[in-house]
Formats: C-alpha cells, sequence, structure tokens
C-alpha cells in the first residue's frame, strides 16, 4: 500500500494537526496511558528507574527501510523492532517510546492508521508505552523516528567492547537475503536471548548485526586483533552465498564474543534449552592481526551497508 494519495479528503491534509493528534491516541489505544504519562503534554512522567537506563533511536524512512509492498503494519512494527533489536544487543529490555512523524500532507490516513495499529500491536506485545510524540510536515516525505527507552534486564549489561584475543565468535539465526525473504520487516527482535547472554559472564561483548556482519563485527574486534572467521560455518539463509550474508544487512541477529575460557560445549547445551528454536553458531575467534589462518574470509573484500556514502 503506498503511504500518499492523490485524494485530498483522504489525506492527513484534511484532518489537520488537532485532529491527527487525537486519531493517533486512537489508534494507539491502550498502548499509550493518558496525560500526563502519555500524550498530551509538553512531556511525559516516566517512573523512576532502579536500575542502569538504556537509550536509542532509529527512523524508517519510505524509499530506504520499507517501500509500497511493506504492509503499514508491518512498516509501523518494524520501526519498534528496529529499536528493540538494539536494546536486545546490550541485554535490555524496554519500557517507554517517543516517536517523530514528518509527513507530507498527502500521506494517506488510512495508511497512517495502519501503521499506527501496526505500532500499538508491537508495543503491547513486547510491553513498551508510547507516551509521546510529535508531527512535521516536509514535501516528499514519509518518516518516523521512535526513540525506546529501556532498563538492563539484570545486574550486567553487554556493551560492543570488551572482547580480547583469542575470544570465540558467535552469532544467531541465520544472515542474508533479508529483503528478497522480507525478513527486515518480519524479524522478530531477540530480547529474550541477548537478557539470557547478558547473565553469562563469559560473554565480554554484543551488538546486532544491522548493516552487515562484514561491517558491523569491525565494532567488536579489539585492538591489535582481526576476526578470523571461517567460511563454512557462516549460517546462511536458504538461497543465499557467502557475500550476501556476510553484507546484505537488516538482519536483526545478535552477534556476540565468548570468552576464550569458556566452557563451549556447556555454553551450547545451556543455549539449546533455553531456546531449542534459535540456531547459535560459533564463526570464528578474535586473533592477533596478521596471525588468522590461510582459510579466514579476507573480510577486506567484503563490505556491508554504509550510510552517506
Amino acid at each position: 500500500m503506498h503511504p500518499l494519495t492523490q485524494r485530498r479528503r483522504d489525506s492527513v491534509a484534511a484532518l489537520g494537526e488537532q485532529q491527527l493528534i487525537r486519531a493517533i491516541q486512537t489508534w494507539l489505544g491502550p498502548a499509550s496511558p493518558r496525560s500526563p504519562f502519555g500524550i498530551g503534554d509538553d512531556c511525559a512522567v516516566l517512573p523512576a528507574s532502579r536500575g542502569r537506563q538504556l537509550l536509542t533511536v532509529d527512523p524508517v524512512i519510505f524509499g530506504r527501510h520499507f517501500d509500497a509492498t511493506v504492509p503499514p503494519r508491518a512498516v509501523g512494527a518494524k520501526l519498534l523492532k528496529r529499536n528493540l533489536s538494539d536494546l536486545a544487543a546490550m541485554g535490555g529490555r524496554p519500557t517507554s517510546a517517543v516517536l517523530a512523524l514528518t509527513l507530507d500532507a498527502r500521506v494517506s490516513r488510512r495508511w497512517l492508521e495502519q501503521f499506527y495499529r501496526g505500532l500499538a500491536a508491537c508495543a503491547m506485545r513486547y510491553r513498551v508505552r508510547i507516551v509521546g510524540g510529535d508531527v512535521a510536515q516536509a514535501d516528499g516525505m514519509v518518516a518516523a523516528s521512535l526513540t525506546l527507552l529501556g532498563e538492563a534486564a539484570g545486574p550486567r549489561f553487554v556493551a560492543r567492547h570488551g572482547a580480547r584475543n583469542g575470544d570465540w565468535i558467535y552469532v544467531t539465526g541465520v544472515l542474508g537475503g533479508s529483503l528478497r525473504a522480507g525478513h527486515h520487516y518480519r524479524f522478530l527482535p531477540r530480547l529474550a536471548e541477548g537478557a539470557w547472554l547478558a547473565r553469562h559472564r563469559a560473554v565480554r561483548a554484543m551488538m546486532d548485526v544491522s548493516d552487515g556482519l562484514a561491517k558491523d563485527l569491525h565494532a567488536l574486534t579489539p585492538k591489535q586483533s582481526t576476526p578470523a572467521l571461517t567460511p563454512d560455518a557462516i549460517p546462511r539463509r536458504t538461497g543465499c552465498d557467502l557475500r550476501a550474508a556476510l553484507t546484505d544487512g537488516e538482519d536483526y541477529e545478535l552477534v556476540f564474543a565468548l570468552s576464550s575460557r569458556a566452557d563451549r560445549a556447556a555454553f551450547g547445551r545451556a543455549w539449546r534449552r533455553a531456546f531449542p528454536r534459535v540456531r547459535l553458531s560459533c564463526i570464528g575467534r578474535f586473533v592477533p592481526v596478521g596471525k588468522a589462518p590461510a582459510e579466514a574470509i579476507p573480510l577486506a573484500n567484503y563490505s556491508g551497508y554504509e550510510h552517506l556514502r
């Protein structure tokens, strides 16, 4: 469904800002609490958090993150799930969110209603309160940016930095072909898996795979080290070659470093008990620069998605 309509009576322009905000409150329903704890004031009032707070932001933009083939409900859900994936990568759980809309006046009211109903359903599923936002007009633009607040799900969160030489590299799920398979909007954020991993001290660093493993893995790599990945160990979606698995992006899986001293067999058994339906693959390890075995993937030959290039 295309977000723009040629009939003014079917567009957000026919509503105006105040009626649109009231409609948004209706579309969100119980996913948005009443003012002052939700939409309706200059700021939302949030309860104090006892643990470490986490904050992330991600957008969806028409022509970049979705097109007319993606149902508007799925677009709304994807907006929230992209942010949930970031929380998962640190072992967090969500609490509240605000979103900013940038809309062409020709945006279809029906499209926007379905967008918000998809967002609301996703928010209810993951216990996220939509507590505020903003609407701005821009010709030719259909975009939404969501800021998500969360907290560590346990006593510990996991950052990207902390891996050491010799640590093993793991990834959840399968990689590649996200756009072709529709995975880029159908995916489920690995919140439970991320929280479980954060409880294991042997997990030293973690992030989600959004711009392609070949690019994202550099953020986990310790100084004076290089990732030595085994080609056959890379889990690929059906029909994907190695390049697709390394560079396609929008996989929203977790990649993490496991201590070289960990009992990998016991770790694998514990994972299978906790997540029997989620594949976990050891794809290599961090080694000193210049010490990668000959069969390791030459990551310099691969690049993921690079913003602004």
